[in-house]
């Protein structure tokens, strides 16, 4: 198990470029599986999820052709349906979380699908009954194995239907346009997710030949065709490395130039980090963040605490609430951290407190943090990455503290962010890897 060994306490300065998202990258990889002829991707990041997944992909008889480092040409072709029943697929399904954006697609070209429950963070329970509900109403018909924890699907012809999501899950929703693009007649999804990377899917279908309105909102009209062709797709720049980059400036009091950033589909994350007293400057597609000695919360009109939260699109994403917690630690100021959509995810919160940080842990999804205006910095300690994000969280407040930190399990970073050791150091971090 890798760790990486950070000494805090340095400014950085320069350009860094973020990754191609990561959650977008898991469903349009689910999506070449919709079409026999070739699909080229670019912007893919280089990260353990999404080469699993590709992996994944190959194993099930895609032809796979890296074209240049972050770019790669799928051709599903001859896809083996077989390889669904061996130990590997399950093994490789239970790996990660995006895994289950494979069903969809299937079904709608194959009329038939298996699936594992699949793993990811352990951030709280993430079910799956928006998928299964939504694919039963296109005519699925689902088998749960409870012994082995496994999902079976067939399916004839899918025929369209009008479905009102019980919650607009971004991999739901994903799963039942892929399905949708091929069944019979009309697909109305109502209180479907419009996160950018879901309007990236849906514009991507679009060009191969599918006839989906209502992008960009919670209302989708998919209009089923015969068949897809093949295309070519740019992925988005990484929104919660963006919104990672500008806490890390803010924290470490450094003048850096996050490039390429897409700011249009950023959503509130760069209002956010400004109410967090970040400043910024938008400068074309580039976010240039000047050196900042102290940064002071913002209040409410009427002076009172201010609460982030998270929501769906358009609301903050929850990806990005622990890089909030952390940058708050050393603001001027107090914040109630409200994360509503995961149960588990605030549960890092300790090791900033033996960090030095001033944080009460209301309950589960309640944290309170009392900035220190960088009176005192965080100290230095053995602490170890519980999932993904609340890693980076964790990552940015070693870089901030005064002494060496030792992160341990960094593999879980790894799936995430790509080389993020690297490209810190070449703006002037020092993290070891051990």
């Amino acid at each position: 198990m890798a760790s990486f060994e950070v000494i805090g306490g340095n400014k950085l300065k320069g350009n860094i470029y973020p990754q191609g998202a990561k959650n977008e990258a898991l469903q349009i990889l689910c999506a070449v599986l919709l079409t026999a002829e070739p699909v080229t991707i670019s912007n893919v990041p280089d990260i353990r999820d999404v080469n699993k997944l590709i992996e994944l992909l190959r194993d099930m008889g895609v032809k796979v052709v890296q074209n240049a480092a972050d770019t790669y040409t799928f051709t599903a072709d001859d896809v083996n349906l077989d390889y669904l029943e061996t130990e590997q697929f399950v093994e490789q399904g239970r790996a990660i979380r995006g895994s289950v954006m494979i069903v969809g697609p299937l079904l709608a070209r194959f009329g038939q699908a298996k699936m594992p429950k699949p793993g990811g963070d352990k951030i709280g329970r993430r079910r799956l009954d928006t998928h299964f509900i939504g694919l039963e109403k296109l005519g699925a018909r689902f088998n749960y194995d409870t012994p082995d924890v496994f999902y079976s699907a067939t399916a004839d012809r899918l025929k369209g239907a009008y479905m009102l999501l019980d919650e607009a899950s971004v991999t739901g929703t994903a799963n039942i346009v892929m399905a949708g693009v091929l069944a019979e007649g009309i697909t109305t999804i109502y209180n479907a997710a419009c996160e950018p990377y879901v309007q990236q899917l849906c514009r991507m279908l679009n060009r191969m030949g599918a006839k989906i309105s209502g992008i960009g909102s919670n209302l989708i009209v998919v209009e089923g065709v015969e068949q897809l062709h093949g295309t070519e797709h740019r992925m988005l720049p990484d929104m919660i490395e963006i919104g990672s980059f500008i806490g890390m400036a803010g924290m470490t009091g450094s003048e850096i130039t996050i490039k390429n950033c897409q700011i249009p589909e950023l959503g509130l994350i760069p209002d956010t980090f400004q109410r967090l007293g970040i400043k910024m400057e938008f400068r074309g597609d580039d976010i240039f963040i000047p050196e900042q000695d102290r940064y002071e919360v913002d209040t409410y009109i009427d002076g009172s605490i201010l609460n982030i939260s998270d929501h769906t699109w358009p609301g903050l994403t929850p990806d990005l609430l622990s890089v909030a917690l952390v940058t708050a630690t050393q603001a001027k100021g107090t914040v109630l951290i409200h994360q509503k959509m995961f149960e588990s995810r605030l549960f890092f919160v300790d090791k900033l407190i033996d960090m030095g940080a001033q944080i009460i842990l209301c309950d589960p999804h309640r944290a309170t943090v009392i900035g220190m205006n960088k009176q005192i910095p965080l100290r230095g300690i053995r602490m170890t990455s519980p999932d993904i994000r609340a890693g980076v969280a964790l990552l940015i407040a070693a870089l901030s503290a005064e002494g060496k930190s030792v992160i341990d399990n960094v593999e879980q970073i790894d799936r995430g962010y790509q080389n993020i050791d690297g490209r810190l150091n070449a703006i002037g971090a020092q993290i070891r890897r051990i």
